[in-house]
């Protein structure tokens, strides 16, 4: 599997755009809680052999289960399709499909030349201005490639009628779980985003912890307890390096008489940023990659861990119990003083004050939100603040809700849940309105999901 998926990430994506038709856009606007989704049709693509049609329609369904995963999308039931024999060279018959109220319908068709070559083209259509809006074709050295051109031709459409980045092209690490509660193996995994071409990435480490992407690489960065060199019957947690196209894994920073754990990478990928526990004590470093560098951020005598930064790399939000409990606060990266929002100046400003305690923030890309895991009241939830301490809202509530991660774009968040007492970690995906909580698929059990980049 690992060979498959390193020959789809350096396939060459040949594309060919048309300009789409002059008038206005047709757009859906995601605010609020209660927007309502755009209904769109995505019949089966054409194919121009029996193995191209059978391509072609997996390839639909794919697209059909992206775009209703984003919660943007209601995709109409192909059984209420008027016209079926679709010719992605003549303009559909739009009254066939405002009469099924489908305000965007798509066209595709597959071609496998002789050198096994595939060729897929597609049409964006805007039912109700009876015009074209979008059209593309890509290109692949191997039929082999269909998943990953179905989730390109899904972020197309989500792009185009959204005016906002899609994130289907891409993966989720996580850590895969197996075995007894007393003997539970946790292997370092990973899949594309819908939960496909799931494979284990590392042999002979059975005790993975939070793994992260690279923003700028194909490297993760995850925590692992190992056996000890100077005495194998103890395990120290390490942080370690591991480049997914090459294999090669490198601890991060050994540091006598102290444990390294919840690191993530900052935004250009130059540097990582986590927490450090020694004599009893745990604070946030950051360490420049290239020449491993430290530096210290927090000195408080409070438990300071879980850090993570702003898209823009200039601030950080981290969890702190400082003030009696776990709660989130945000700091500036290089340290300095910063005006809090609750007013004052200090080096570390709190955002959260809530009941409960609040744990693994993480930023989204887009800097709006910060997405954290709450627990109250014996339950777990997934939630989301701004920066600034306002419009706190929380997305679910179960047993065991934790580790949020966001999609590329900062619309959706992955995440872990256990339904009960013994029922085992699973993925699960939330839209940031709070709507269309989906499970995602994995071979077992599952945790610590991490959200890639969208793929190059």
């Amino acid at each position: 599997m690992i060979g498959t998926f390193r020959m789809i990430l350096i396939a060459a994506i040949a594309a060919v755009s048309w300009t789409p038709l002059a008038g206005a856009q047709l757009r859906v606007t995601v605010e609020g809680v209660n927007f309502q989704p755009m209904p769109i049709a995505v019949p089966d693509f054409d194919g121009a052999s029996p193995q191209a049609k059978d391509i072609a329609a997996q390839m639909a369904e794919v697209i059909r289960s992206d775009l209703s995963g984003s919660a943007v999308f209601r995709l109409i039931d192909p059984n209420a399709f008027i016209e079926r024999d679709l010719d992605i060279s003549l303009a559909p018959r739009f009254p066939d499909w405002t009469v099924i109220q489908a305000q965007a319908l798509v066209v595709g068709n597959v071609v496998l030349e002789s050198s096994n070559t595939m060729v897929t083209q597609f049409r964006l259509y805007d039912v109700f201005g009876g015009k074209e809006l979008f059209a593309q074709q890509y290109t692949v050295p191997t039929a082999d490639n269909w998943r990953r051109v179905a989730h390109k031709v899904a972020d197309d459409i989500y792009s185009q009628l959204t005016g906002e980045a899609g994130y289907f092209d891409s993966r989720l690490v996580f850590v895969s779980e197996s075995g007894p509660a007393t003997n539970r193996r946790r292997r370092l995994a990973i899949m594309d985003q819908d939960g496909a071409n799931a494979e284990h990435l590392l042999s002979g480490i059975n005790s993975v912890l939070t793994p992260r992407f690279s923003p700028s690489s194909q490297t993760i960065i995850y925590s692992a307890y190992v056996p000890d060199a100077r005495n194998p019957a103890i395990t120290r947690l390490r942080v370690y390096l591991y480049d997914i196209e090459t294999g090669r894994q490198e601890v991060l920073s050994e540091i006598e008489k102290a444990t390294n754990y919840a690191a993530r990478f900052s935004p250009d990928g130059r540097s990582v940023v986590m927490s450090r526990e020694k004599g009893g004590n745990s604070d946030i470093y950051m360490i420049e990659l290239a020449r491993r560098t430290e530096r210290r951020l927090t000195t408080s005598q409070a438990v300071d861990t879980s850090p993570s930064f702003s898209p823009d790399g200039q601030s950080i939000v981290f969890t702190s119990d400082r003030g009696g409990s776990a709660q989130l606060y945000v700091m500036r990266a290089d340290g300095a003083p910063m005006a809090c929002p609750s007013g004052g100046t200090e080096t570390a400003c709190r955002i959260s004050f809530g009941q409960g305690q609040y744990t693994t923030p993480v930023w989204s890309p887009r800097g709006d939100w910060i997405a954290f895991t709450k627990q109250t009241g014996g339950k777990f939830s997934i939630g989301v603040i701004q920066p600034d301490g306002k419009g706190e809202r929380l997305l679910t509530e179960a047993y065991l809700d934790e580790g949020p991660t966001w999609s590329p774009n900062g619309r959706v968040i992955a995440f872990f849940r256990e339904a009960g007492p013994g029922a085992g970690p699973k993925l699960w995906s939330i839209d940031l309105t709070g709507r269309n909580l989906r499970r995602i698929p994995t071979p077992g059990d599952a945790s610590d999901p991490a959200w890639s980049p969208i793929l190059q």
